[in-house]
Protein backbone atom coordinates (compact mmCIF):
# COMPACT_ATOMS: atom_id res chain seq x y z
CA UNK A 1 0.00 0.00 0.00
CA UNK A 2 1.50 3.52 -1.10
CA UNK A 3 1.01 6.05 1.49
CA UNK A 4 2.68 10.14 1.45
CA UNK A 5 4.74 10.74 4.43
CA UNK A 6 6.47 14.73 5.08
CA UNK A 7 9.06 15.03 7.51
CA UNK A 8 9.56 18.21 8.79
CA UNK A 9 11.76 20.08 11.64
CA UNK A 10 10.85 22.54 14.23
CA UNK A 11 12.41 25.59 13.65
CA UNK A 12 13.20 25.70 9.75
CA UNK A 13 12.05 27.49 6.82
CA UNK A 14 11.58 24.68 4.84
CA UNK A 15 11.30 20.75 5.87
CA UNK A 16 14.32 18.61 5.75
CA UNK A 17 12.74 16.12 3.22
CA UNK A 18 9.24 17.29 1.27
CA UNK A 19 6.90 14.54 0.83
CA UNK A 20 7.52 11.47 -0.02
CA UNK A 21 5.31 8.51 -1.06
CA UNK A 22 6.44 5.07 0.62
CA UNK A 23 5.30 1.93 -0.30
CA UNK A 24 4.56 -0.37 3.01
CA UNK A 25 3.29 -4.21 2.94
CA UNK A 26 -0.11 -3.68 4.40
CA UNK A 27 -3.04 -4.31 3.20
CA UNK A 28 -5.65 -3.30 5.02
CA UNK A 29 -7.93 -0.26 5.48
CA UNK A 30 -6.79 0.05 9.09
CA UNK A 31 -3.39 -0.11 10.85
CA UNK A 32 -2.80 0.90 14.36
CA UNK A 33 0.67 3.54 14.70
CA UNK A 34 2.63 1.12 16.59
CA UNK A 35 1.83 -0.78 13.39
CA UNK A 36 2.33 1.92 10.59
CA UNK A 37 5.99 3.16 12.72
CA UNK A 38 6.55 -0.90 12.12
CA UNK A 39 5.93 -0.66 8.60
CA UNK A 40 7.56 2.35 8.02
CA UNK A 41 10.83 1.63 9.64
CA UNK A 42 10.97 -1.88 7.84
CA UNK A 43 10.49 0.21 4.55
CA UNK A 44 13.70 2.47 5.26
CA UNK A 45 15.76 -0.60 6.49
CA UNK A 46 15.30 -2.32 3.68
CA UNK A 47 15.81 0.66 1.30
CA UNK A 48 19.00 1.23 3.34
CA UNK A 49 20.47 -2.11 3.39
CA UNK A 50 19.82 -2.65 -0.67
CA UNK A 51 22.10 0.16 -1.35
CA UNK A 52 25.54 -0.68 -2.49
CA UNK A 53 27.98 -1.13 -0.35
CA UNK A 54 31.22 -1.87 -2.83
CA UNK A 55 33.82 0.00 -2.45
CA UNK A 56 35.48 2.37 -4.92
CA UNK A 57 38.93 1.76 -6.33
CA UNK A 58 40.16 4.94 -6.23
CA UNK A 59 38.86 8.12 -4.33
CA UNK A 60 37.72 10.49 -7.04
CA UNK A 61 36.36 14.16 -5.83
CA UNK A 62 32.43 14.61 -6.74
CA UNK A 63 31.56 18.30 -6.18
CA UNK A 64 28.15 18.72 -5.78
CA UNK A 65 26.26 20.94 -8.15
CA UNK A 66 26.29 25.10 -7.12
CA UNK A 67 22.48 25.12 -6.82
CA UNK A 68 22.39 22.11 -4.53
CA UNK A 69 25.04 22.78 -2.21
CA UNK A 70 22.99 25.95 -0.71
CA UNK A 71 20.33 23.75 -0.17
CA UNK A 72 22.78 21.30 1.54
CA UNK A 73 24.10 23.94 3.85
CA UNK A 74 20.95 25.33 4.55
CA UNK A 75 19.74 22.19 5.96
CA UNK A 76 22.99 21.87 7.96
CA UNK A 77 23.94 18.70 6.91
CA UNK A 78 26.49 17.89 3.63
CA UNK A 79 26.13 14.70 2.20
CA UNK A 80 28.10 12.98 -1.49
CA UNK A 81 25.51 9.86 -1.02
CA UNK A 82 28.50 7.62 -0.08
CA UNK A 83 28.06 4.57 2.72
CA UNK A 84 31.36 4.36 4.99
CA UNK A 85 29.67 2.34 7.39
CA UNK A 86 29.67 -1.37 6.12
CA UNK A 87 27.33 -2.60 8.31
CA UNK A 88 23.62 -4.05 7.63
CA UNK A 89 20.62 -2.41 9.55
CA UNK A 90 19.45 -4.43 12.29
CA UNK A 91 15.29 -4.29 11.32
CA UNK A 92 13.99 -5.45 15.01
CA UNK A 93 16.90 -3.18 16.93
CA UNK A 94 15.07 -0.07 14.47
CA UNK A 95 11.73 -0.78 15.04
CA UNK A 96 12.35 -1.39 18.79
CA UNK A 97 14.44 2.36 18.31
CA UNK A 98 11.73 4.03 16.44
CA UNK A 99 8.88 3.11 18.72
CA UNK A 100 10.70 4.19 21.74
CA UNK A 101 11.81 7.40 20.39
CA UNK A 102 8.24 7.89 19.99
CA UNK A 103 7.24 7.11 23.50
CA UNK A 104 9.98 9.63 24.30
CA UNK A 105 8.68 12.38 22.55
CA UNK A 106 11.73 12.88 20.09
CA UNK A 107 9.32 12.93 17.57
CA UNK A 108 5.54 14.17 16.40
CA UNK A 109 3.18 11.99 14.20
CA UNK A 110 0.24 13.65 12.19
CA UNK A 111 -2.12 12.17 10.75
CA UNK A 112 -3.87 14.93 8.11
CA UNK A 113 -4.07 17.80 10.91
CA UNK A 114 -4.97 15.29 14.00
CA UNK A 115 -1.67 14.58 16.36
CA UNK A 116 -1.48 10.66 17.48
CA UNK A 117 -0.24 10.74 20.97
CA UNK A 118 -0.80 6.76 21.31
CA UNK A 119 0.66 3.72 19.70
CA UNK A 120 -2.72 2.07 20.05
CA UNK A 121 -4.72 4.54 17.99
CA UNK A 122 -6.47 2.97 14.61
CA UNK A 123 -5.74 5.18 11.30
CA UNK A 124 -8.41 4.98 8.73
CA UNK A 125 -6.22 4.33 5.46
CA UNK A 126 -8.79 4.37 3.20
CA UNK A 127 -8.69 8.13 3.15
CA UNK A 128 -5.52 7.92 1.60
CA UNK A 129 -4.33 10.69 4.68
CA UNK A 130 -1.19 12.41 4.11
CA UNK A 131 1.66 11.54 7.75
CA UNK A 132 3.64 14.01 8.94
CA UNK A 133 6.51 13.43 10.71
CA UNK A 134 7.84 16.48 13.04
CA UNK A 135 11.47 16.05 14.94
CA UNK A 136 11.51 17.51 18.25
CA UNK A 137 13.81 19.31 19.57
CA UNK A 138 14.64 20.39 22.86
CA UNK A 139 16.20 23.91 23.88
CA UNK A 140 19.41 23.59 25.28
CA UNK A 141 20.50 25.48 28.64
CA UNK A 142 20.00 24.77 32.68
CA UNK A 143 18.00 24.81 35.56
CA UNK A 144 19.33 27.21 37.22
Amino acid sequence: MEIKVTVKQLGRKHPVLSEQHLEIDHHENSISLEQLLKRIVQQQVEAFNAKSFEKEDQDRTQTPLENYLNILTDTGKVGFGSIYNEKRADLQKAQENALQAFEDGMFAVFCGETQLEKLTQTIDLSTKPVFTFIRLTFLAGSYW
